[in-house]
Parts: structure tokens; C-alpha cells; sequence
């Protein structure tokens, strides 16, 4: 514990007693009954060296226990958790929201002139009412594009599970199940992210979480505008059952006037179309990959045509999504096209001799309902012959030779098949 040192800004009145912590909602868990354990004086901050109430609690089940581990103050001057030193409004590290926010890093290093830096922003802090920060920081722009992109939405509670079990990595663990240790296999020691220090993640230098982070933002895809100037609808996805129409117009209506919205409550999505398309680029800029409504991150996307959609389908074996199809076996070809007809030569549908009288296709209706057929022989035949040049009947399907199988019902050995049907009705 740090002690006065022969300087008068080391004292008992410098100290910080506090009656809760500064947490965000990870650290803090998921249970909304947590027991805390407070310890006055208990440890000395990390980045200025002066004891501080430090709290110890446990955020879930098979969750480790998790303290505090600066100062309030030092979490006040840069906005964020006590615990985990990432940002309180955007969950993300110092170094990216500096970054996306251009601000300058003022805080001094050396201690002389860190305690002068702290005793100033403490009389400022004192000043407020502690729910805005302070510094640089109270004076940068309230929202970023790139911070919206990359901060979370939702709670990552997966930061609070236990550490690895060394004994367990060297085969030695003998508690089984009961181990309050993780048994899996650690990471690359070579992995910039196992090696990670709290004074560099508060000061924003070398941290290779803001490395990481910083990389995928420069690699973010863009939504650019569709070549069709008719097109003014938005594809808004991910709604859930929570985002209602009077909370999407809300967000919308800033950018120009919204001609209608449409949900789609099975797909959970979305249509709003615009009046003027320079609203609708307007909307889909401001709102691409940075809507957040409810606590969700909602999909923005451009609408299509109703005559690109038309022309849209199977092309060449390929579908909608990119797949090649498969062509299905056993299908009939296309039609041969008909012959070319003379406007003289009378068309001949039957494909009669042109010596011969066609015959007359008769075709008995059948009988009413209530009235028994005619025996055999009685009635008029249902098909007078056409003459020597009919064409021949096909066999029935039990008589035709058999071709490549394809599916069940082709085969004639198995059960259910045509031409096992054909043989019991010949029985």
C-alpha cells in the first residue's frame, strides 16, 4: 500500500472511500442479485498509486471472482470501468474510442505530474454531476460512425468465465468437475492477444485489442447505392419480435419523408420506401451497419426493382444464391418445333394418308349417373379405326421393356410400382 513518502499529496485525505463501483454491464453479470464484498483501502489504484475501496463479487455461476482494479477517479477521467478500463458507453478499448473520436491522450506518466493532473481533474469532476466526462474527452463529438460499427450491443459475459487450470495443462489436476479452472487447452503464447498490460489498455498505446479491432474497421464493407435511380426502398432485417413500425419511422423520418413501411413479421424484415432516392441514400449511409434499435443491431440493405427481381431466377442451371442445379434424370426433352406449313397444303393433324377420307374421331360421352352401361358389342365403340396409317397404341406399362431407373415407382420388382399395379389388375 502506498504511503505519504514525505509529500503532502499522499495523505489520508486523498484517499478515495466509495459506497458503489464504477462497472459496466459485463463485469457486473448477468444476475441481477450479486453479493459484494467492500474492502476500505483494501489496494492502491494501478495507474495513480492511491489506496482505494476496492470490491470483490462474483458476476454468475462458474464465473470467477472479479475486483476492482483502479481508482474512481482515474475511471472518470477516461470514462470507463473500473474493472475491465473499456469504455462505459461503447464497450470498446481507450485506444479505438481516442481514435474514432480524435482525441489526444493528455495524461501525464511521471508521478510528480500525474498527482498535478489528477488533483485538477478531480476539482473539475467536483464541479459536474458526474454523468458526463471530463477533459478532452467532454469536449469531442458525441457519436462516431466507426465507434457505432464496432461497439456491442449486447453484454459479452464470456469475459467472466474462469482462468485456465494449469495443473489440469500439465495432466495433474485431480479435482475432475469440481475444478473451479477451466480444462481447456490455452491459447498461443505467440498471439498478440495473450500478452496484455492494464497500463498500456488505460493510456491507449500498444494494445492489441484496439490493434485488432482497428484492423476490422478499416476492412468494414460499404453499402453503395444501386445504379437504378428508381430505387428508393430500404431492406431493413433482424427486426425480431420487439422493433414495431412507429420505432422504425422514429429513426427514419429525419432523412426525408417516408412514403410507406411494410413489415414482414414471418421474416422478421422490413420495406421502407422513400419519396426521393436522395433521402433513401441519405438514410442508408447514416444507418449501415450502425442501426441499433432495442438493443439490436439491425441489417440495412437496398431494395431491388420489381423488374430486376422479374429477370432475377434460374439461369443456366443457376439458382437465385449462386448454386448450379443439378439437371433431374428421367425428364422429357423440349418439343421439336413444327413443321413449316404452306398456306395451301390443308394442315393434317392426325397424320392421315392424303390419299384416304379421314376418318371421324368419335368419342362416347359417358353415360349419366344412374344409368348402367350398355353391354359389350350393344354400344357405339368408343374409337373408330383410323385407317392402316393410325399410329400404333403404346403396350401397357407392364409389357414395355424395361429403361434406366430412376426413382422407386420405375422399378417393376418393387412394391407400388406401375407395372406391378398392372399385373394385379391383370389377375
Amino acid at each position: 500500500m502506498a504511503t505519504s513518502l514525505g509529500s503532502n499529496t499522499y495523505n489520508r485525505q486523498n484517499w478515495e472511500d466509495a459506497d458503489f463501483p464504477i462497472l459496466c454491464q459485463t463485469c457486473l453479470g448477468e444476475n441481477p442479485y450479486i453479493r459484494m464484498t467492500k474492502e476500505k483501502y483494501g489496494k492502491e489504484c494501478k495507474i495513480c498509486a492511491r489506496p482505494f475501496t476496492v470490491f470483490r463479487w462474483c458476476p454468475g455461476t462458474r464465473m470467477r471472482f472479479k475486483k476492482t482494479e483502479v481508482c474512481q477517479t482515474c475511471s472518470k477521467m477516461k470514462n470507463v470501468c473500473q474493472t475491465c478500463l473499456l469504455d462505459l458507453e461503447y464497450g470498446l478499448p481507450i485506444q479505438v474510442r481516442d481514435t474514432g473520436l480524435s482525441v489526444k491522450d493528455e495524461v501525464p506518466k511521471s508521478d510528480v505530474n500525474k498527482e498535478y493532473y489528477t488533483q485538477n481533474m478531480e476539482r473539475e469532476i467536483a464541479n459536474t454531476d458526474g454523468t458526463r466526462p471530463v477533459g478532452q474527452l467532454g469536449k469531442a463529438p458525441s457519436s462516431s460512425d466507426m465507434l457505432l460499427k464496432l461497439a456491442r450491443t449486447t453484454p459479452y459475459y464470456k469475459r467472466n468465465r474462469p482462468h485456465i487450470c494449469s495443473f489440469w495443462v500439465k495432466g495433474e489436476c485431480k479435482r475432475g468437475e469440481e475444478c473451479p479452472y477451466r480444462h481447456e487447452k490455452p491459447t498461443d503464447p505467440d498471439d498478440p492477444l495473450a500478452d496484455q498490460n492494464i497500463k498500456d489498455r488505460y493510456y491507449g498505446i500498444n494494445d492489441p485489442v484496439a490493434d485488432k479491432l482497428l484492423k476490422r474497421a478499416s476492412t468494414m464493407p460499404r453499402l453503395d447505392p444501386p445504379d437504378d435511380k428508381s430505387i428508393s426502398t430500404l431492406y431493413i432485417g433482424g427486426l425480431g419480435d420487439t422493433v414495431t413500425d412507429g420505432e422504425l419511422k422514429s429513426h427514419f423520418y429525419q432523412f426525408g419523408e417516408i412514403r410507406t413501411i411494410t413489415i414482414v413479421q414471418r421474416q422478421q424484415c422490413a420495406f421502407i420506401q422513400f419519396a426521393t432516392r436522395q433521402a433513401a441514400e441519405m438514410a442508408a449511409e447514416k444507418s449501415f451497419n450502425k442501426l441499433i434499435i432495442n438493443g439490436r443491431r439491425l441489417t440495412v440493405k437496398w431494395g431491388r426493382s420489381q423488374a430486376a427481381r422479374g429477370k432475377e431466377g434460374i439461369k443456366d442451371g443457376i439458382s437465385e444464391m449462386g448454386t448450379r442445379l443439378d439437371p433431374v434424370p428421367g425428364l422429357p426433352g423440349a418439343l421439336p418445333p413444327p413443321p413449316a406449313l404452306d398456306e395451301e397444303t390443308p394442315a393434317n393433324y392426325f397424320n392421315l394418308d392424303p390419299g384416304t377420307s379421314p376418318a371421324v374421331l368419335n368419342i362416347a360421352l359417358p353415360p349419366p349417373p344412374g344409368i348402367n352401361p350398355p353391354p359389350p358389342g350393344f354400344g357405339p365403340p368408343m374409337f373408330h379405326p383410323m385407317g392402316h396409317m393410325a399410329p400404333p397404341m403404346p403396350p401397357p406399362m407392364s409389357m414395355r421393356p424395361p429403361g434406366q431407373i430412376h426413382y422407386p415407382s420405375q422399378d417393376p420388382q418393387r412394391m407400388g410400382a406401375h407395372a406391378a399395379h398392372g399385373s394385379r389388375h391383370g389377375e
